[in-house]
């Protein structure tokens, strides 16, 4: 008898059309694979009582964003008992919490970028360190909501009071030099990619957007430093006591030259899946193809553990 796997995507997170592009394209994988059967499911506030009634053998997590990849999806599934792909409640609840993964990291002896928790309030008497700085929302994926202020732009950093996130935002010293992204699957980090974006920093268009970046698999850096981002990616993976597959998002400031010298600045527990997603890019460039990654993460799954 073939398994059945509930393909959750969709939701109602920022980030919602892009589950639903990575959930089909998972869907379509397992219908290629023998033993089991995808059963879609695009997610709504009734997904327990659906998944409860369904009773599937597996999960296979497409969600992205809140309540798909920060711990409450999972508590769900553990409640219920159903075996899921990815990390479980507390990796993905960390991970999704920007400034409590960075805690963690740093006590892992990774460097990351310094930042803190600001109030909207304390924009309003202008810049609150030196520019260039980033803002970002401190629990959103994909890019969602972050803003870069640059030298000499003709921006006010109170218009945070405009975003349509939470009353504080992160704030972090930009990191010059190269963005350099690293799939782990397992304990085993697959490779460094390079991401060239054609405006000014890799945001939410650019990754899912054909023309909006250039990827250089693998990433065209000092044969040491390529190394140490692999380190570094399975040491973030394993800080966060993450499963099933993760990619690491990385600066590289080599405007002194190379060897260069890494920021970690974030590590997402449920990377895209769509056809230009990295990670299925990375994997392939391993000679892993897209329908054995989505096998290998459907073995993979399963509770707490």
């Amino acid at each position: 008898m073939k398994k059945r796997v509930a393909v959750l995507m969709g939701g109602w997170s920022s980030e919602r059309e892009v589950s639903l592009v990575s959930g089909r394209a998972v869907a379509d994988a397992i219908d290629f694979l023998d033993g089991y059967e995808p059963i879609s499911i695009d997610v709504d506030r009734g997904i327990a009582r659906e998944l409860a009634d369904l009773k599937p053998d597996i999960a296979f997590n497409a969600l992205h964003g809140r309540f798909g990849e920060d711990g409450c999806i999972q508590g769900v599934l553990e409640v219920l008992g159903i075996p899921y792909t990815h990390s479980g409640v507390l990796a993905s609840a960390l991970a999704m919490d920007k400034p409590a993964a960075k805690k963690a990291f740093s006590s892992a002896g990774l460097r990351c970028p310094e930042g803190r928790l600001m109030s909207r309030e304390e924009f309003d008497d202008g810049d609150v360190i030196p520019r260039p700085y980033v803002i970002k929302p401190p629990n959103e994926g994909s890019s969602v909501g972050v803003r870069i202020l640059y030298d000499g732009d003709n921006v006010d950093p109170s218009d945070v009071d405009t975003w349509r996130f939470c009353d504080q935002a992160l704030i972090e010293p930009y990191i010059p030099g190269r963005e350099i992204q690293v799939a782990v699957m397992g304990d085993d980090p697959l490779g460094a990619i390079e991401i060239k974006p054609s405006g000014r920093f890799y945001d939410y268009e650019a990754k899912y957007t054909g023309g909006r970046a250039v990827h250089v698999m693998p990433a065209d850096i000092h044969p040491c430093s390529y190394a140490e981002a692999l380190v570094i990616a399975g040491a973030a993976h394993r800080a966060l006591g993450c499963r099933g597959v993760t990619r690491a998002d990385l600066r590289y400031d080599d405007t002194r030259g190379e060897p260069g010298t890494f920021y970690l600045l974030e590590i997402n527990t449920q990377p895209g899946m769509t056809p230009l997603s990295l990670v299925p890019e990375i994997a392939a460039h391993r000679g892993i193809q897209f329908v054995e990654l989505v096998r290998w993460l459907i073995e993979d799954a399963s509770c707490a553990r």
